[in-house]
């Protein structure tokens, strides 16, 4: 028996990977090309030299602007597109969530689509009939599961394709932009699956725009740019890295972003959007306390920053109200979640909770400055809504000095 202990291979090992798309000027170009072996095209490669391995229970974050490669990759990663160079590595079990019920047929019932989507992802019809009421209670689709798919809305595609993909635990699970499918309860119900599979160590490899979702969720991130692999490691660094590329490229677009954003209203009355509907959540309110309303940017007039939040959630839900601080022309400064902090917003009756936030000796030098307000589900996975930049105002420091903030300091 061998004195080191055996290692597992990665669930998923990339090296080199690209992918080459050629490009002609005509079919007519095309057809010589395969007639004659000598081509005309031009070359338009989607990623080129990609490299990463996961191991068991990780969670990658692909990140970058569009166009990047990102789907591109998760295509190759799924099987749906072969690579021109490199070579990949997968093991166990693979389900993608790419294109949610592309493959159903649109005259077949919601029923006879289990079957038939089953099959195209491995599940035969004996296993189907094991997991069918489990995949139809997901879905929470009841007697509409024996009209045709031609007669659902798209978010019922949705949750019927949601509910098949992810009705057996995979090894590795590719996640292409899906946590906002269908509406808010149905959204919550799929980021909690994902989350449970992340917890009893299934591989994931999620793309997405949204690095909040990112941050809670990935152990590793993978930067794509034009392509070509910036960056790959820890989730922080990587984001870290991607968002000063990103602030750089609209060095000076910002602060008029956040004057546009100052409400109609006077700066000191509370941002209001009506009531959400019942059941729903939703902000419904936003007041900063001391502010000055009588110039455009108004003045916070007290050294302490204090907003208050009211909100609504589902119903028997205690929520979860998030606050970022950002430099007018969008530097992060904090971010601050209630569920984090391991508090409960205050229950006001009928569904409404809320939040309030004070900052005490704001330590910020004199600038100008924005807040965004999000509301999530109790555990901090779901955004269910986001006010971005929904109240600007500025901070006068008694001491002209450089710099963002004032840290908590003594001299020795």
């Amino acid at each position: 028996m061998s004195a080191f202990p055996l290692q597992t291979p990665p669930v998923l090992d990339v090296s080199g990977l690209g992918k080459e798309y050629r490009i002609y000027p005509s079919p007519r170009s095309r057809l010589k090309a395969l007639l004659t072996g000598r081509s005309h095209h031009q070359s338009h490669w989607a990623l080129r030299d990609v490299t990463f391995s996961l191991e068991r229970g990780q969670c990658l974050g692909v990140i970058g602007n569009n166009g990047a490669g990102k789907s591109s990759l998760l295509k190759l990663m799924a099987g749906t597109l072969q690579p021109t160079t490199g070579r990949m590595a997968r093991t166990g079990r693979v389900t993608a969530i790419l294109e949610l019920g592309a493959g159903f047929h649109p005259d077949f019932t919601g029923r006879d689509n289990l079957y038939f989507g089953g099959s195209l992802i491995g599940i035969d019809a004996q296993a189907m009939r094991g997991l069918e009421d489990s995949i139809i209670a997901f879905s929470e689709l009841g007697a509409a599961i024996d009209r045709p798919v031609k007669t659902y809305s798209s978010g019922m595609v949705v949750r019927l394709a949601f509910a098949l993909v992810t009705a057996i635990e995979p090894d590795l699970l590719i996640i292409d932009e899906a946590l906002a499918v269908g509406d808010q309860h149905f959204q919550k119900k799929c980021v909690e699956r994902i989350d449970a599979f992340r917890r009893n160590g299934c591989t994931i490899l999620f793309c997405s725009h949204s690095l909040y979702h990112v941050r809670q969720l990935c152990d590793v991130a993978l930067w794509l740019d034009g392509g070509r692999q910036r960056a790959f490691g820890d989730t922080e660094g990587v984001l870290a890295s991607y968002e000063a590329y990103v602030r750089a490229q609209d060095p000076a677009g910002g602060s008029a972003d956040a004057a546009a954003a100052v409400l109609e209203t006077p700066a000191h009355a509370p941002r209001t959007a009506g009531q959400p509907l019942p059941g729903q959540a939703g902000i419904v309110s936003v007041q900063v306390d001391n502010l000055d309303g009588a110039s455009p940017v108004p003045l916070l007039q007290s050294p302490d920053l204090a907003v208050t939040v009211v909100a609504q959630a589902p119903a028997g839900e205690c929520p979860s109200i998030g606050i970022m601080l950002e430099q007018a022309h969008g530097v992060g400064i904090t971010s601050l979640t209630t569920h984090n902090d391991g508090v409960q917003p205050q229950p006001l009756g009928n569904g409404l909770w809320r939040a309030r936030l004070r900052c005490p000796d704001l330590p910020l030098h004199t600038g100008e400055y924005v807040l965004s307000v999000y509301l999530f589900d109790s555990q901090g996975l779901v955004v269910y809504e986001e006010w971005m930049r929904c109240a600007l105002f500025k901070h006068r420091h008694p001491l002209s000095m450089p710099g963002l903030v004032r840290l908590p300091h003594h001299w020795e």
